[in-house]
């Protein structure tokens, strides 16, 4: 579809305009690395664009070129709500539902008159965009970016600070190019990405080399607190609040844990259950090996999705509950986590 709406688009960028660029709320690699990479590329062209995050990020994507400019709605509502309602476009990045914003953005957003474009590679999107780039084959976010400005016939403009912003969307989604949505295609643009300037070392580095003393605890007591279920070739880990405080917990410090329960031998299904007080719930992580899809597991019983192998939801319950909720469901599915 987007193909086919390029010459649209081309022609609706053409001169400058008032553009909002959104991530979905707690944004990760991908929704910053797109966000920013579409950001610098729109600059070019003498947009009036600015990135608004719906709420704080981890501080190892805080180096990303143009993290100084962007807009955090969670603690300036005022900027913000003035800002979409003056916007021409609003760029919806790595999200296709309202509601992954947040539920104060999204009321915002939903009544906006801008023209809406979606970019996202996340499974059933609701249909809110005048302009929708949606694949859930592709590995990631900035792989459309990067397939979205050579489609507009740019992709010699993408430079070291777009390459770079991009490398760490794909990196961090990929698994560092392990999972399996990683294609030929894929290395073919972060080839490309290098040569036009991305040290992916240095990237590589400061998203996955700059662990703290306390972030290392937490991950020893999450392992400390794995649990198996071999018969049903699943494994889970917990941190309760307390857990969270002890070890100086920072945004982004459990990133990744889930996938340590997922490489246990003959374990398909992981998940990390995660307590927040502030927001009154229990996050929930998944992760699962071929062919089951955590993304219809997570929408099925925990208010989430996201992809087959990866997906989020949450429980409003404590995390007793929680935990026997997703204990009593597993059987359900005994036939799927052993083919």
């Amino acid at each position: 579809m987007i193909k086919a709406q390029i010459p649209q688009i081309k022609a609706l960028l053409s001169v400058p305009k008032n553009i909002v660029i959104v991530p979905h709320r707690n944004p990760d690699g991908d929704a910053m690395g797109s966000t920013l990479a579409l950001y610098h590329y729109l600059k070019l062209y003498n947009h009036n664009a600015i990135v608004m995050a719906p709420n704080d990020y981890p501080d190892f994507l805080k180096w990303l070129p143009g993290d100084d400019t962007v807009l955090k709605f969670e603690t300036q509502q005022e900027e913000g709500t003035a800002l979409i309602n003056n916007a021409d476009i609003i760029f919806t990045l790595d999200f296709n539902a309202f509601h992954r914003a947040g539920h104060q953005m999204a009321e915002v957003l939903e009544p906006s008159t801008a023209i809406k474009i979606m970019i996202d590679h996340h499974q059933q999107p609701d249909d809110y965009a005048k302009y929708m780039y949606s694949d859930i084959s592709m590995s990631s976010t900035c792989e459309m970016v990067y397939n979205f400005i050579e489609m507009l016939g740019d992709d010699d403009k993408i430079d070291a600070t777009i390459a770079s912003c991009l490398y760490v969307g794909i990196m961090t989604d990929t698994g560092s190019f392990r999972f399996p949505a990683t294609t030929s295609r894929t290395h073919q643009v972060i080839g490309n990405l290098i040569e036009k300037g991305a040290d992916n070392s240095q990237i590589h580095n400061n998203i996955y080399d700059t662990n703290s003393y306390s972030r290392l605890q937490l991950l020893g007591r999450a392992m400390q607190n794995l649990k198996v279920i071999p018969e049903l070739r699943t494994a889970y880990m917990t941190l309760s609040q307390a857990e969270l405080d002890e070890f100086n917990f920072k945004k982004g410090d459990t990133e990744g844990f889930v996938n340590y329960a997922l490489s246990l031998k003959d374990i398909i299904f992981a998940a990390i259950f995660i307590e927040s007080q502030q927001d009154q719930i229990i996050k929930v992580s998944l992760r699962s090996k071929g062919e089951f899809s955590v993304n219809e597991f997570s929408r099925a019983h925990f208010n989430g999705g996201g992809h087959t192998n990866a997906a989020g939801g949450r429980s409003d319950d404590d995390m007793p509950t929680t935990l026997n909720k997703f204990i009593s469901i597993l059987p359900q599915y005994k036939q799927d986590l052993n083919q």
